[in-house]
């Protein structure tokens, strides 16, 4: 059944933020890991050795890999246009511009598209969009649990125990994965999956460029969530001279309102993206046997490669 229809029977959903783990893969497995002809291919064979394991691990009825088909939209940009500037290598005028990866991962990556579009694991990215924004929308439709695995906090704000969603965040590879629920939310950060993104944005987040509000770091940032309840109660509590905000916080608080204005947009993961109908049910054999061989062969994907097919066969 292609997904964003109904689904009749409850599910469990794993939903891969795909270059969060390759780049993960590709710093965690030596670059002596190579193809045949010499090529690294270490991101390749660590990014299926991780999806072996959280396979293994996790027994999800259905998994999608979510990618980044623009890891900077022009739409966040232009609210915010610091959002991820410091990542860009090369500017395009009219087009979109170019992230700074490592020299030997980018070739990396059509193969791990390529072996992923053979083996028949669901692989969506949508123009315009980044796989958080993907992820977002997936778990919205969802309608089991969902297990979301990245190493980007950013997605903390989607977790929500009564749906069952939370995010598996990889500590050492993915054999140790921090199990984040809202428990666990609110015991680091005093906060829930959607108050994540209220403290996100407070607080900025020097790796995307968000700037936060001078002077509220996470600390003050959790306080006045848990006085005022969420981004906007505190935004109130600025106009309200019998609020408990020191003078400082009002000051600060009142000089970013152009940035709080703008910036939930930013943060905020989408929820409505237009999917394609895909079907996102793991694959017991592969969907073309041929291909994959070719490029089991050509790649060097060896063990890697076998040990996933034997579990998904399993």
């Amino acid at each position: 059944m292609a997904y964003g229809m109904m689904r009749k029977v409850t599910r469990r959903l794993m939903l891969l933020d795909t270059a969060s783990l390759y780049f993960r893969a590709y710093f965690g497995v030596p670059e002596s890991v190579k193809a045949p002809d010499g090529t690294p291919v270490n991101a390749v064979r660590g990014l299926l050795e991780f999806i072996d394991r959280l396979v293994r691990d996790h027994r999800p009825d259905d998994l999608v890999a979510c990618m980044d088909a623009d890891w900077r939209p022009q739409w966040r940009v232009e609210l915010i246009p610091s959002y991820k500037a410091h990542r860009v290598a090369e500017e395009h005028e009219g087009g979109a511009d170019e992230e700074e990866v490592p020299d030997t991962l980018s070739p990396q990556v059509p193969v791990i598209e390529d072996v992923l579009d053979a083996l028949g694991i669901a692989r969506v990215g949508v123009a315009g969009y980044e796989a958080d924004d993907v992820i977002g929308t997936f778990t919205a439709r969802a309608n089991g649990p969902v297990d979301i695995v990245t190493g980007d906090r950013d997605l903390y704000q989607l977790v929500d125990d009564a749906r069952g969603v939370r995010v598996l965040y990889p500590l050492k590879g993915v054999g140790t994965l921090q199990l984040t629920d809202e428990a666990f939310l609110r015991g680091k950060y005093g906060v829930d999956g959607p108050g994540y993104a209220d403290l996100a944005l407070l607080r900025g987040d020097p790796s995307d460029g968000l700037p936060g509000v001078p002077g509220i770091g996470e600390k003050t940032a959790a306080k006045l969530l848990a006085e005022f309840g969420d981004l906007a109660g505190i935004m109130a509590a600025v106009d309200d001279t019998t609020s408990k905000l020191t003078p400082a916080q009002r000051k600060r608080l009142d000089e970013a309102r152009p940035y709080v204005a703008l910036a939930p947009e930013v943060v905020r993961v989408a929820a409505d993206v237009p999917l394609p109908d895909v079907h996102p049910g793991l694959p017991r054999t592969p969907r073309d046997p041929a291909a994959l061989d070719g490029l089991a062969t050509r790649w060097g994907l060896g063990g890697s490669l076998q040990r996933l097919l034997t579990t998904l066969g399993a």
